[in-house]
């Protein structure tokens, strides 16, 4: 078993080195100011107050959370009914259709990006509605493959049993069928709402420059402006929201299963 566990080391370093110490760097810059040396670092909150203190990155803010919450619900609304259905088929078709779904998503996400830009390009559409088109096209296939993995794995026995008790479809779908789906829609929408909120070239791409997001401005101030410590203020910032949208639906998960349990 000793030797087993040496085989977890290198994906220990990775970890640290590719996720650990950049998040530390991000959470230095965050609290120190512009042009410090590496032995005289300044700390000051000055980053974040300036972020709270114009409206303009709150009203970001807002719009990109909006933005996720819409492009979540949306996916649900869409994503739902065709896992549905497609749980419903044979082995076959199913694995057709999940292989149709996830076709599209071996190719780079920047690519399928740009090549929706050269489609919406001559329609006479809003950078707004263009944008929901991407993310929607982009995240879709996340949600669909969640909940079709947690109807897929449902017990049909439990539908043949609520049938027998005198249940219609509608009282079998929302009695059974929904709460047994649940844990496929939270992963889902943890898939679909995370990334969502923190994009940045969908919207540059789509948007035509004038639909801003929070992503485009971690992005503007570390590639345009330099000033990188404002820009990982802000990155620590998301990284705060992201963490509590975590929480929150993992909480809800959970919670799901204990009800199911009982």
């Amino acid at each position: 078993m000793k030797g087993f566990s040496r085989l977890v080391y290198p994906y220990v370093v990775w970890m640290v080195i590719m996720i650990v110490i950049p998040m530390l760097m991000i959470v230095l810059y965050a609290f120190t100011t512009k042009g410090n040396d590496v032995l005289t670092f300044q700390f000051t909150l000055n980053n974040f107050i300036r972020f709270f203190k114009d409206s303009i990155f709150p009203n970001v803010l807002y719009r990109s959370l909006v933005l996720a919450i819409i492009t979540t619900v949306i996916c649900i609304m869409f994503g739902y009914p065709a896992a549905y259905f497609i749980s419903k088929l044979n082995i076959n078709k199913q694995n057709m259709i999940i292989l149709l779904i996830t076709l599209p998503m071996w190719i780079n996400m920047l690519v399928r990006t740009y090549a929706w830009r050269g489609i919406l390009n001559g329609l006479p559409l809003s950078g707004e509605v263009k944008v929901y088109i991407g993310m929607v096209y982009n995240f879709l296939p996340f949600m669909i493959l969640q909940i079709y993995t947690s109807l897929s794995k449902m017990d049909q026995s439990l539908i043949t049993a609520a049938s027998d008790l005198g249940a219609n479809k509608w009282q079998t779908f929302y009695k059974v069928v929904l709460p047994l789906s649940l844990p496929g829609v939270i992963s889902g929408i943890t898939l679909v709402f995370l990334p969502a909120v923190s994009s940045f070239f969908i919207p540059k791409l789509l948007g035509g420059g004038d639909y801003v997001l929070i992503g485009n401005l971690i992005e503007n101030y570390f590639v345009s402006t330099g000033d990188w410590n404002f820009g990982s203020a802000i990155s620590l910032i998301m990284a705060i929201i992201i963490l509590i949208s975590m929480y929150i639906t993992k909480k809800l998960d959970r919670d799901n299963r204990e009800v199911t349990v009982k």
